[in-house]
């Protein structure tokens, strides 16, 4: 009860002797601190509103083009070529009266400034928003650049002042919507080396049929849409891929991301929590100051407004359909430990605590000899099963009392924190085993200690390793791939350990402890159920984690060749000698050019890929031929393309969704949009960027390498491939596959001996590539 002693700002008695009031000083600073850090909040977003409201000018700038004005009438020039007399003449009759004719000139030529100083920053705009909507640069092969790329370079003029994270979002074009002929043009090419003779001839009747029929009509339905909408897509992808559906989002949608490979800051678990709790916290405090830098591609903006704001605010509510709620920033984060849930108060007063005070706090919940209260150590379950009786048993148990009161908690807190009791990472006799044990742990855990609804969550285990599991429907990787760099980079280099592995700062002995949430449970029953269905879906996923060291980027990037199109045609090889044929592939390429912009599909097994690799794996490679090399270059050229138009809004799959969706609307049905939407991804490959290389410095701490992230997979006979290009010389592979599956495994025959054919392992290792005209076997001596 003495934290609630401390909480009561005063108290007043009645007696016969009249009012006793006493006032509690200390708690009275308090509420005066933390108003002031509120009031302080409030001002700089008011702050920052304006700076964004005129960008690309600057506030000061007003003040320029007014001084020049002025400046060009004490002159006797009229540079508003009669404008202010005008102006003058229709103030109003009060200003007539109560200024002088002096006073009423510099009132107008005052409107006349401002006036022209907006005109002339909607013009900026609009310049902006141009060369932002340019993006033929990409197709531009280097060393060629064209004369209205050269143009195009004068954004750089126009972005010279230092923007803020969100300046560029009103001035980022819309995603256009592309044609039928073009769309269905491209998805026909897209499945012509998958079907055959026939069923490629049904598959184009289907197109053709389409296309002159219902196409037209949905196409006006959905250009309808683009010119309403800020952008068509994102918002039914969100709804109807990852809303509506009912199934578990543990391992079908949720991802995660790893800790350093070789480094673990420090092995005291509480230290490491404290620090990494307090990286997320800073950079919270950046995304609301917009102190981080936009996100750039060759000085294209790219829009993070929407997913950067939802990091801290969303949480997904499992209702008759899935629904993603919205709060408002919370300055305490939920805790999982040993079966028990807890509310850790990460400020105090308004004041961020110091690492060390948080590592004290969390250290507190170690200590904890509490047990679960009935019903209360699997109840994360409920998030990692069926979302149907997740809905059901939200509605009976979790609406009022005590259940609501610390439901809310856990949706409302910051992020979600679990202190895993186990030891992960790459370590011990079995290093390959115990990372692929590592990758399943962050997956899908215990299916209970993880609370898999929130937006994303920290697992800390015991040896002092972390990691992050995310969930999937708010933003895509590559925003909370951002927000994990800077949480291991700001926890390795800037708040750092002291010698014995603890964090630094100062403790304020006095902090409350964490509160433990109460639970009423009347029955353990459908907890039970969820996690029965949880626990088998977590048993079935085979992962397999495999750091490829034998070359990167470095070597692959001096050969012209680009390393993601490279990565693609191993994984199709891959493929190919693990399956015997060729499947659907998908590769996610973002579409964040444009505003509100997510994902679209890039379709890897090309007609050009599938040329090389039959070449390749039938054995007709010969050194005195251009088969290999020049078949490789065109299949990799052709991947980029593909790549460059699914990031400039002209990719298949999220047309064609749309089309699918516009019908349902209209209440038709289109056999060949139902096929298309049917067909299974047996391969679905992303890679996951580093964006903030700056803040590692590689070079000279090379062993402070990222892991990058993985997910499941998406079919069931097929495999999830994500691999990170670290540094120059290294290449991470996350590869899973459902045991389930006869014909798919994960881990690499390198690590069973046995004679397994697997996507993880790049098999182009071994091509000579043609370089200056020379046949140079550059990736590895040995020859085909």
């Amino acid at each position: 009860m003495a934290e609630a002693h401390q909480a009561v700002a005063f108290q007043f008695t009645i007696t016969p002797e009249g009012m006793d009031l006493q006032l509690s000083y200390q708690a009275l600073h308090q509420i005066y601190r933390s108003g002031l850090r509120s009031w302080k909040k409030r001002i700089s977003r008011m702050q920052n509103r304006v700076i964004k409201g005129v960008y690309p000018a600057s506030p000061s700038s007003w003040l320029f083009v007014v001084i020049a004005i002025l400046a060009t009438m004490y002159m006797r020039s009229d540079p508003s070529m009669g404008l202010i007399a005008k102006i003058q003449q229709h103030l109003p009759l009060s200003l007539h009266v109560s200024l002088s004719s002096q006073g009423q000139t510099m009132l107008s030529a005052l409107v006349f400034s401002t006036l022209l100083w907006l005109s002339v920053i909607l013009a900026l705009r609009f310049c902006l928003k141009l060369l932002l909507s340019y993006h033929r640069w990409m197709f531009e092969k280097h060393g060629r650049t064209s004369t209205t790329t050269k143009v195009w370079t004068l954004l750089r003029l126009l972005s010279g002042r230092k923007p803020l994270l969100y300046s560029y979002q009103t001035s980022l074009p819309h995603l256009p919507v592309p044609t039928i002929k073009d769309t269905l043009s491209r998805y026909l090419e897209s499945v012509q080396p998958l079907l055959t003779g026939p069923g490629f001839e049904r598959m184009t009747g289907l197109a053709n049929q389409f296309e002159s029929s219902l196409g037209n009509r949905l196409q006006r339905y959905l250009k309808l849409k683009a010119l309403w909408a800020t952008n068509y897509v994102s918002d039914w992808w969100e709804e109807y891929i990852y809303l509506r559906s009912r199934g578990p989002i543990m391992v079908n949608s949720n991802y995660y991301g790893m800790d350093f490979l070789y480094v673990t800051p420090t092995s005291v678990q509480a230290a490491r929590a404290g620090n990494t709790i307090t990286a997320l916290l800073l950079y919270r405090r950046k995304v609301n100051r917009e102190e981080l830098k936009p996100v750039e591609i060759r000085s294209t903006l790219s829009d993070t407004l929407v997913q950067f704001q939802a990091v801290w605010k969303t949480g997904l509510i499992s209702d008759i359909t899935n629904v993603l709620q919205h709060w408002q920033d919370s300055e305490f984060v939920a805790v999982y430990h040993r079966g028990r849930f807890f509310r850790l108060w990460v400020y105090q007063a308004g004041r961020l605590l110091s690492p060390r005070e948080i590592q004290s706090q969390v250290q507190r919940i170690l200590d904890d000899p509490s047990p679960p209260q009935p019903g209360e150590e699997k109840l994360g379950a409920l998030t990692a099963g069926d979302r149907v009786a997740w809905s059901e048993v939200r509605k009976r148990h979790f609406c009022a009392g005590v259940n609501r009161r610390s439901l809310d908690v856990i949706e409302r807190a910051a992020f979600f924190v679990t202190l895993d009791e186990e030891d992960q990472g790459m370590r011990g006799d079995d290093p390959a085993g115990n990372l692929d044990r590592y990758a399943k742990s962050l997956l899908h855990g215990k299916c209970y200690d993880r609370w898999f609804d929130k937006s994303f969550s920290i697992i800390v285990y015991k040896n002092g390793k972390n990691g992050l599991n995310a969930e999937h429907s708010w933003a895509d990787a590559p925003t909370v791939a951002h927000l994990w760099e800077y949480t291991l980079a700001t926890d390795a280099f800037q708040l750092g350990y002291t010698e014995d592995g603890h964090c630094k700062g100062e403790v304020d002995r006095s902090l409350p402890h964490p509160q433990r949430l109460l639970w009423d449970i009347p029955s353990e029953a459908q907890v039970s159920s969820s996690l029965a269905v949880a626990q088998q879906l977590a048993d079935d996923v085979d992962c397999h984690v495999f750091p490829f060291r034998d070359f990167g980027k470095g070597r692959i990037k001096k050969l012209r060749i680009s390393p993601d199109a490279f990565i693609q045609l191993s994984l199709q090889l891959a493929y190919y000698r693990d399956r015997g044929g060729f499947c659907l592939t998908y590769e996610a390429s973002m579409t964040r050019l444009f505003r509100e912009g997510r994902t679209e599909t890039v379709r890897s097994c090309s007609n050009e890929s599938c040329d090389f690799v039959k070449a390749l794996a039938g054995g007709e490679v010969h050194q005195t031929t251009q088969c290999p090399l020049q078949l490789f270059r065109r299949a990799a050229e052709k991947h980029q393309n593909l790549y460059r138009l699914a990031m400039t809004g002209d990719g298949i799959d999220r047309h064609l969704f749309c089309l699918y969706v516009v019908s349902k609307y209209l209440g038709v049905d289109s056999p060949f949009l139902k096929e298309v939407l049917s067909e299974p991804w047996r391969l679905s490959t992303s890679q996951t960027p580093l964006q903030q290389m700056e803040l590692f410095d590689l070079k000279n701490n090379p062993e402070f390498i990222s892991l990058g992230g993985g997910f499941g997979p998406v079919a069931d006979d097929g495999y999830g491939v994500s691999y990170i290009i670290v540094g120059e010389d290294m290449i991470n592979f996350h590869v899973s596959s459902k045991h389930s599956c006869s014909g798919t495994v994960s881990l690499t025959h390198k690590h069973t001996h046995t004679h397994t054919h697997t996507p993880s392992m790049p098999p182009l290792a071994n091509c000579p590539v043609m370089h200056d005209g020379v046949m140079l076997r550059t990736l590895r001596p040995s020859v085909w």
